[in-house]
């Protein structure tokens, strides 16, 4: 599966296309500012033009704390579209976390804003052009002269760090197909026109706003929403105050508005669609879709492959992840399947592996071969993630194969809270695990077997941890153990540890 030869699109592409369409429509809505299609295309060439003047050229790596802000999307548009690759980072990382991602990747330059001088600050051995402020680049916009065309649909855009960065990150190469290609697909997927207005509070320094609600703004000539974050008090609010009418949602964000205290208009606002995955339980889904007066569309992806699956448009497969993905001009270009442990291709109703095989899969891990070669099963991909699919092409999720935890939003690696607790004196060693959340994601518990003679302070041990690690990373249950279980390859055998909640336990609050 290599698409079309013929195939051209890439993120400047979409957006020089969009200002051409309706160059004085409004495409860019926040509290503070609004844009016209023109207008962005304009302060994307002009910071594409402050970039080079900066020093930065062609395949530079450029990381980026990526607020979801204004200034950080252009910057995003303008960094892709010079060709150079944007590594978009977590502003909510810990300093520590943002150093090893530095001296991972050796970025040509880091752009940011002084509100996050805390956590650039730190940083030993800065890129060579040292640190930009985003906000400070826009200088030279009038002297543009238009957005750059010099990159192609297979050129690599983005690195998307999937884990922690205090040792070495997985970074997800992502090309101009990818982000084209999903920014053209969304909008069919979703039913979506130049009349909706999309808003998205999620971070850009995942894939899913950058991909579908801004890529997807413009190739539907739809506006495009920005809230800085997500904030449930808020949110219905800000899709009245905007005119929003599609939002995506993932982690537990549905679940948290419908912890807010019901209103009589919370149906009253001109949202009517929202995307999300998995799939919410049938009746949870009719009931949160009645409050908010919306159709909930589930869906499935993921960094390495944007095309996925899908519910096809109109219908209604409740407690499924759809079917696989096609593009609405190029076709059948996706193709899905369920994979068993040894290799074996299965049948209906059968647990396995999902495997994607398309043109938008990822090149691979940046700097990893060997990572990038296990994550391949004969040009299909290897998503982590297991399924059944049934007689009528609809896929079934049944957990993560993976070890990876779900908290507010985020992945996060046990491994790495894991190796920091582990080097602190007090800690002989740790297990990390998820335990059932209210909010339907995971909350991270840690076993800890003291070192000799140690008196172990989990207030104390939080502390360390959140010096070191974002917040959602920290973990908020914690429980001391005499030793961990092993298997007979003297392996820490997480699924021996206790279940749930024990006596004993330390809840550090939410």
């Amino acid at each position: 599966m290599t698409g079309s030869p013929a195939y051209s699109g890439t993120i400047p592409r979409l957006l020089a296309a969009a200002a051409s369409r309706d160059p004085g429509g409004t495409w860019l809505r926040t509290d503070e500012t609004t844009l016209t299609f023109a207008e962005a295309a304009a302060a994307v060439a002009g910071l594409a033009q402050a970039l080079r003047e900066a020093g930065i050229r062609r395949g530079d790596l450029v990381m980026m704390t990526a607020r979801t802000t204004p200034p950080y999307l252009l910057c995003w548009l303008a960094v892709t579209a010079m060709g150079a690759v944007a590594v978009t980072v977590n502003p909510r990382s810990a300093p520590a976390e943002l150093a090893g991602l530095v001296r991972q990747v050796a970025p040509r330059a880091l752009i940011s804003d002084p509100g996050l001088a805390e956590l650039t600050g730190p940083v030993r051995g800065l890129p060579e052009i040292g640190v930009l402020d985003v906000g400070e680049l826009p200088g030279s916009a009038d002297r543009a002269a238009g957005l750059p065309d010099v990159v192609g649909p297979d050129d690599v855009a983005v690195l998307i760090p999937t884990s922690g960065t205090t040792g070495r990150s997985k970074l997800v190469m992502q090309t101009h197909r990818a982000y084209a290609m999903a920014g053209e697909g969304f909008p069919f997927w979703m039913e979506l026109t130049a009349e909706d207005r999309l808003m998205t509070s999620l971070p850009l320094f995942h894939i899913n706003a950058p991909a579908y609600s801004v890529m997807g703004s413009l190739a539907c000539g739809a506006g495009l929403v920005l809230l800085p974050r997500f904030s449930a008090s808020g949110f219905l609010a800000a899709a009245r105050r905007h005119g929003a009418t599609e939002f995506n949602a993932i982690g537990a964000m549905l679940e948290i508005l419908m912890r807010q205290p019901p209103r009589p208009d919370d149906a009253g606002t001109p949202l009517r669609l929202c995307y999300t995955g998995p799939a919410p339980q049938r009746e949870r889904q009719l009931e949160i879709e009645r409050r908010f007066g919306l159709r909930i569309v589930v869906g499935y992806a993921m960094s390495e492959s944007p095309y996925g699956l899908i519910w096809p448009r109109g219908t209604r497969p409740y407690g499924t992840l759809g079917t696989v993905r096609q593009h609405p001009v190029l076709g059948t270009v996706n193709e899905a399947r369920v994979v068993a442990a040894d290799g074996r291709v299965l049948g209906p109703g059968e647990t396995g592996e999902i495997e994607l095989r398309n043109p938008v899969l990822t090149p691979g891990y940046w700097g990893m071969p060997e990572e990038t070669a296990a994550l391949f099963d004969d040009g299909w991909l290897r998503t982590g993630d297991l399924a059944s699919v049934g007689a009528d092409g609809m896929y079934t999720f049944a957990g993560r194969q993976k070890e990876v935890l779900r908290r507010r939003g985020e992945n996060l690696s046990p491994l790495e809270v894991e190796e920091v607790l582990a080097a602190h004196p007090a800690v002989l060693e740790c297990a990390v695990v998820g335990v059932e959340s209210e909010l339907s994601e995971d909350e991270v518990k840690a076993f800890v077997v003291p070192a000799d003679g140690a008196d172990v302070s989990f207030d104390e041990l939080r502390a360390f941890a959140a010096e070191r690690l974002a917040a959602f990373k920290v973990p908020r249950y914690w429980q001391l153990v005499g030793e961990l279980p092993r298997t007979p390859t003297a392996r820490v055998a997480k699924h021996q540890l206790p279940a749930g909640h024990q006596a004993g336990e330390y809840d550090a609050g939410g």
